[in-house]
């Protein structure tokens, strides 16, 4: 190896006065220099005594900055010769700041990345999205049993045994998938046992897992149209083609679909309350869909995100339950019901899907937190959940109640109210000419949180709208909310 020689020190400042230690500011200075190419493969380094003597400290933060350097590859010693840079580091390390010599672009001119994700585009924060009246998917946070919560987090914190720090099942907590079995099976109508129930973080992982096992890129998969964006997300994600299906009071047209794409591998549906439009699938929509399903060994994804909440009926039973052939897998959450950051969700699987789910699970983040879910075992198992369900019932009817009145006491029946029969949300029908995009961007800078309607279609919007939430919107501020609404709309 041909040898770089020397001759001077490298210039080091030590300020004895800094929080970081000695040993630490002689690292840096050598790191940074090699990697930065102004020292080379090769060079020689001074030797700990005379720099020693140079810079005017002990000996000890010198040996203990060239042990850490040597330790790491960037020094290397010679025997009777002294210390040198490390001789066989990659030249494009030396130029980690520089431009390297190689380019790591593609013809195009961008950096690669994976298929999946140049499927997806750029997140950006949609304007209309803050807390305030109107903001969507938002629950009376104002309401929530938060001493009843908390106690029982101090429960389980003071309780928490060397077990409960170890990995878990991969399906989840047993005492929780055993007890959101049996509501589901008594509210829900959902025909299932606790083996069948796998604990997910939210109704997005639930949605992900499921892909991952049922769906191979290029697969065709019926989605409502309008729809859940965070979904489409998610297939794109996977490489699905996307079959918009349009949606109508009755909810998912069938016929339409099965005209579209008849050998759809899987639909993604909301038949209890679809978003954004609030529609209830018909008892003669379910049963075709199950009949598709059966018929071309197709399967539903049915996503049953806050059917807790319906006004003037009994919540509506699962699409699942009335599956005899094992082609829905049914997905629920408690993110609308109690709230977003606990990410709890949960899916029901046939049993012959288990197995598949818990293998593509553990390749994601192997199994759930223990705290959270032992809470939430309690809070279910002692009845909270269920008079909290109650109150919030009777709570977000008045509001609902209220914002329907105050729209037409402001807008009579210029304004088309759809969906309001359930939930925590509405719509709300523009005329034409309005554009839903621009009206919510300037309520936004009103602190007035409208969602717009259009961008929830994957083709062209068949109509504007504007969809309001109310869950999180006290009675008492909704009268003014509306007349705001009002001067947006310059009704």
């Amino acid at each position: 190896m041909k040898r770089v020689s020397s001759g001077l020190s490298p210039l080091i400042a030590v300020n004895r006065d800094s929080g970081t230690p000695l040993h630490r500011q002689i690292y840096d200075v050598y790191r940074t220099m090699i990697v930065e190419g102004s020292l080379k493969p090769g060079q020689q380094i001074p030797s700990t005594r005379a720099l020693t003597s140079e810079l005017r400290i002990s000996r000890i933060p010198l040996l203990n900055a060239y042990a850490q350097l040597l330790a790491e590859g960037y020094f290397e010693t010679r025997k009777g010769a002294g210390t040198f840079v490390c001789g066989s580091l990659p030249d494009l390390m030396m130029r980690a700041n520089g431009r390297p010599k190689r380019s790591l672009t593609t013809d195009s001119g961008a950096r690669p990345i994976a298929r999946r994700a140049e499927r997806l585009e750029p997140y950006e924060f949609e304007p209309w999205f803050g807390l305030g009246p109107f903001s969507l998917s938002q629950p009376a946070y104002d309401q929530f049993p938060f001493r009843i919560w908390s106690s029982l987090v101090l429960r389980h914190c003071r309780r928490l045994q060397p077990a409960a720090m170890t990995y878990g099942d991969p399906k989840g907590f047993e005492p929780l998938r055993q007890v959101i079995c049996t509501y589901l099976r008594t509210a829900r109508g959902v025909r299932c046992d606790p083996q069948q129930v796998m604990i997910v973080t939210g109704s997005q992982q639930a949605l992900e897992i499921s892909a991952r096992v049922l769906l191979d890129p290029a697969t065709p998969v019926w989605v409502e149209e309008p729809g859940y964006w965070l979904t489409r997300r998610v297939l794109e994600s996977a490489g699905c083609c996307l079959i918009p299906v349009p949606v109508d009071r009755d909810g998912l047209d069938v016929a339409a679909g099965i005209k579209r794409c008849r050998k759809a591998r899987a639909a993604y549906v909301a038949p209890s309350h679809q978003f954004p439009l609030g529609a209830t699938m018909s008892a003669l929509r379910r049963l075709q869909l199950l009949e598709w399903a059966h018929s071309s060994g197709s399967w539903i994804i049915e996503d049953d995100y806050d059917s807790e909440f319906r006004y003037g009926s009994m919540p509506i039973a699962s699409l699942q339950g009335l599956d005899s052939s094992d082609r829905v897998i049914y997905i629920g959450t408690f993110s609308k019901v109690l709230f977003p950051s606990l990410r709890i969700g949960y899916a029901v699987i046939p049993k012959d899907l288990v197995g598949h789910f818990i293998v593509a699970r553990r390749t994601m983040d192997i199994a759930p937190p223990f705290l959270l879910q032992a809470v939430l075992t309690d809070f279910l198992c002692e009845g909270h959940f269920a008079r909290h369900i109650r109150r919030m019932r009777i709570l977000y009817d008045q509001r609902r109640a209220t914002l329907v009145e105050n729209i037409r006491k402001q807008f009579g029946t210029s304004l088309e109210v759809i969906g309001s029969e359930a939930g925590m949300h509405l719509l709300l029908g523009l005329p034409k000419g309005f554009d839903d995009l621009e009206i919510a961007k300037r309520a936004a800078v009103e602190k007035l949180w409208l969602a717009p309607l259009s961008p929830y279609y994957l083709g062209k919007a068949r109509r504007h709208g504007l969809i309001l939430g109310f869950g999180g919107t006290s009675t008492s501020e909704i009268p003014d909310a509306v007349r705001q609404l009002r001067r947006v709309l310059a009704l």
